[in-house]
């Protein structure tokens, strides 16, 4: 097999602004529709673990068996194993990992699971076809994945329009693929796999709580992660841009009226026995 050329760079970074949103994540929030397939005994892998709020629910779904989180930040693995140890699991543990070459022999795991995973990365289904090889016949497949250009909110805001043109360009200029949710199920099928479920789900955003929590997130991602450095650096905007695009955002989370829905595409594919 030919050496994987990562062509993607990871758009948001691991700012605190970016960490805020990951945390909150939880199996039940990002993971049910996998979640009725689990077995009490069975091995997972979870790409993409980030600080490892996902990973940590799944060990505690399969308490007989095993979860491994995998990322290609080192850094992040440490917080994901706090995160574990913090609840106290045992059958849990973290490795570096590019999701293009995984480093496990064929037929490895019972599930393969990423979230938000295959909009960052330089070839998706390449990615696949690696998650299908180190799965075991009759074995899952679970990728969940934002469709950006689907993200609708109230009330109308040109600031906010503007935001998510400019995010679209960077996302993109970066390798990745912003609109992934919708194509999960095409990669999925030119990866080689057959017996694939596909459905969506949302995040809405819309009492104070939410708003502000998700308003602010976003306002100060867009003023101080790694996407404003590639923001700019790659002469999509300007500070002044990204000012514009913050003060949008916080208009919008003061508004007692707003609504904001995230869709996201997900695909189970079983593996042929």
């Amino acid at each position: 097999m030919p050496e994987p050329r990562e062509t993607a760079v990871y758009t948001h970074g691991h700012h605190e602004s970016v960490l805020r949103s990951h945390t909150w994540r939880t199996a039940a929030n990002s993971a049910a529709y996998l979640l009725p397939s689990l077995k009490p005994h069975m091995r997972i892998l979870d790409i993409g673990c980030g600080p490892g709020t996902i990973t940590a629910d799944l060990a505690e779904l399969v308490p007989d068996g095993q979860v491994t989180g995998v990322d290609r930040a080192p850094e992040i693995l440490e917080q994901a194993r706090a995160t574990a140890a913090g609840r106290g699991l045992a059958n849990v543990g973290f490795a570096v990992a590019d999701v293009h070459a995984l480093d496990y022999p064929d037929d490895t795991f019972c599930v393969v699971h990423a979230h938000q995973v295959l909009q960052h990365v330089g070839d998706p289904v390449r990615a696949l076809r690696e998650m299908k090889r180190v799965v075991r016949p009759g074995g899952i497949i679970a990728v969940r994945d934002a469709d950006y250009e689907a993200m609708t909110w109230y009330p109308a805001s040109e600031g906010l329009d503007a935001w998510l043109d400019l995010y679209r360009r960077v996302a993109r200029a970066n390798g990745g693929e912003p609109d992934a949710g919708r194509r999960l199920k095409s990669w999925a099928l030119r990866a080689g796999l057959t017996d694939i479920t596909a459905s969506s789900g949302t995040w809405t955003f819309a009492t104070p709580q939410e708003r502000a929590w998700w308003s602010g997130l976003w306002a100060d991602r867009t003023l101080a992660s790694a996407y404003a450095d590639r923001a700019v650096e790659g002469g999509h905007t300007d500070e002044a841009g990204l000012r514009g695009a913050a003060a949008a955002w916080r208009a919008w989370g003061a508004r007692e009226d707003a609504w904001f829905s995230v869709l996201h595409g997900e695909i189970l594919c079983r593996k042929e026995a």
